[in-house]
């Protein structure tokens, strides 16, 4: 069956790339070497999904791997996690047309590792299973906590999908010509085929390939722009500023964020929500202990943090090249073709030609299927281990809950797809700042607080919880770019376009007095299992092991 699939989606692709190649009335020229590089990378990722499809036999090996990744391994694959098409295609976007706050929202995305590092990885480890609810659960109400763990994991999991699917849809269409919907339909097909068989050891190692092959492609763009420039990143700036429509105003904060109340919210958004991502969370459970989970982090941090240095100079280096009298050939009525998240795709091709061209393509499409699949399986598991296997079925057999995943795969998929053709017009970088913002004000609080506040109750834990889920999800849509964008209204309701200052401040204050009012015999009973679970954090006592293959 597998192969068939296989066999279908290269026929499709080939098929598909040869087509004309237009794009708002403008003929496209076909690119041979991209295709090839498509080509290569596609049956190669689904090579390891058929390797890992016969490895996976049970639900700790889908979701999990069975435990046996190394930290060095895990490290690079959450590094892949996380350098998404946000951060690759998107970012550098918004460096090419901000500048300054481009870089700041680079920054930003790498505060929150060290949170996850010394206060979260070990006690994840030793306390988890398969899911984050796991441990918000571990002395808590299963029902409640698992049901709303449930809702924020898919809140966040379908917003950082939409994200992923605009990238790959754009780039698509500008290296093949494809219509914008097909591509998308595309990416979505070949993302179920890689969960659904593969589970979380296929894509762990398309994550693993796919960081190698961006951080080695990314650096060689970078040293060839400061090679152009003398290795000076002064007179890179200095150029950019020449050729940028805004001047010297690239260099200076405002273009992005203009208000401290959207600049703080942002920064929360990006540095709560990360410890709170369901797809990075799952990566704690795959190593085989707490000092390996540990070892993920830190390698994980270097290597994303390395990334932003980078993509700083691919984001100026655009501002260069492409603004400049060789690069109109990159621009359709005035606009950049493909719009602002292809400036590095387009830099690609001034630096390298079309050879590099295709394996910068290939390198982002690989990009966006590794955060896809994590993605889905993220969702997956919340719906299937958090909701069926310990809400509606606590007895149900790992046969069942695998099945229920894969079904589950295929509905997160259509579901990605179908937002994704919707919101075709969204700065991807800006989306996965949403994203975040959810994470940051649904899942942050009740993790940390369940795994460092004794007083915490289900009551608090729950009501506070949606409360923060429902603030931050009411925002966003009452907001200036859901509400006037979106929707066509021409006034927002709620006038910023970053909720999480005020929907984590709801969600912390309400979990707070909701449990510090429950008096209850259960609420009591609570608090009393908090000296064996912090036991447990700290120790690893009873933590499972990996599962020898």
């Amino acid at each position: 069956m597998l192969k068939i699939l296989a066999l279908i989606s290269l026929i499709a692709l080939t098929a598909f790339a040869a087509g004309d190649a237009t794009f708002e009335a403008t003929k496209r020229e076909l690119n041979i070497p991209a295709i090839i590089m498509f080509l290569i990378f596609i049956a190669g990722t689904l090579s390891i999904t058929y390797w890992a499809a016969r490895k996976t036999k049970s639900a700790n090996d889908f979701y999990t791997a069975g435990g046996g990744i190394t930290g060095f391994q895990n490290g690079l694959a959450i590094a892949g996690d996380y350098m998404s098409a946000a951060a690759f295609l998107g970012v550098s976007g918004l460096i090419y047309m901000k500048g300054y706050d481009g870089v700041i929202y680079a920054v930003s995305f790498l505060v929150g590792w060290p949170v996850i590092l010394f206060f979260m990885a070990e006690k994840l480890r030793n306390l988890g299973k398969f899911t984050f609810a796991d441990i918000a659960a571990y002395r808590l109400g299963q029902k409640e906590i698992r049901t709303l763990a449930a809702f924020g994991s898919l809140s966040v999991v379908i917003l950082y999908l939409i994200a992923q699917m605009v990238g790959a849809g754009k780039l698509i269409q500008v290296l093949f010509g494809m219509e914008y919907e097909y591509a998308v339909f595309m990416v979505g097909a070949l993302m179920i085929i890689y969960v659904t068989f593969g589970g979380m050891l296929a894509t762990t190692w398309v994550q693993i390939i796919k960081a190698v092959l961006l951080l080695s492609g990314v650096s060689f763009m970078a040293i060839m722009v400061l090679y152009h420039f003398n290795f000076s990143f002064e007179a890179l700036a200095v150029k950019a500023v020449e050729n940028h429509s805004l001047g010297e105003a690239i260099l200076s904060p405002g273009g992005f964020i203009s208000d401290p109340i959207s600049a703080i919210s942002l920064g929360m958004a990006l540095m709560l929500g990360t410890a709170g991502l369901p797809h990075v969370l799952m990566r704690f459970f795959t190593v085989g202990n707490a000092k390996e989970a540990r070892k993920s982090v830190v390698y994980a941090t270097g290597f994303v943090a390395y990334f932003w240095v980078i993509i700083t100079v691919v984001g100026f280096g655009a501002i260069a090249f492409l603004n400049s009298a060789e690069g109109a050939q990159y621009f359709v009525d005035g606009k950049l073709f493909g719009g602002s998240n292809m400036a590095s795709v387009h830099l690609s091709h001034m630096l390298g030609g079309n050879a590099f061209l295709g394996f910068i393509s290939a390198v982002a499409f690989a990009t966006i299927l590794a955060v896809v699949s994590g993605l889905t399986l993220a969702g997956a598991s919340a719906i299937s281990h958090d909701i069926y296997a310990n809400v509606i079925n606590p007895n149900a057999s790992d046969e069942k809950i695998v099945k229920i995943s894969k079904i589950t795969v295929i509905l997160v998929g259509v579901i990605g797809v179908t937002l994704g053709i919707a919101f075709e017009s969204q700065n991807i970088a800006y989306m996965v700042g949403l994203a975040f913002g959810i994470a940051a004000s649904a899942n942050f609080p009740i993790l940390f607080l369940s795994i460092y506040w004794s007083r915490l109750t289900t009551r608090g834990a729950f009501i506070g919880g949606f409360m923060g889920l429902i603030t931050a999800v009411a925002l966003v849509i009452l907001g200036p770019n859901v509400w006037v964008e979106i929707l066509g209204n021409e006034k927002a309701i709620f006038p910023y376009a970053h909720p999480a200052l005020f929907s984590v401040t709801v969600a912390f204050v309400s979990i707070w007095f909701f449990s510090k009012i429950d008096t209850s015999d259960r609420a009591k009973h609570e608090r009393e299992l908090f000296r064996a679970q912090n036991v447990r954090a700290n120790t690893g006592i009873g933590a499972a092991g990996a599962v020898s293959h």
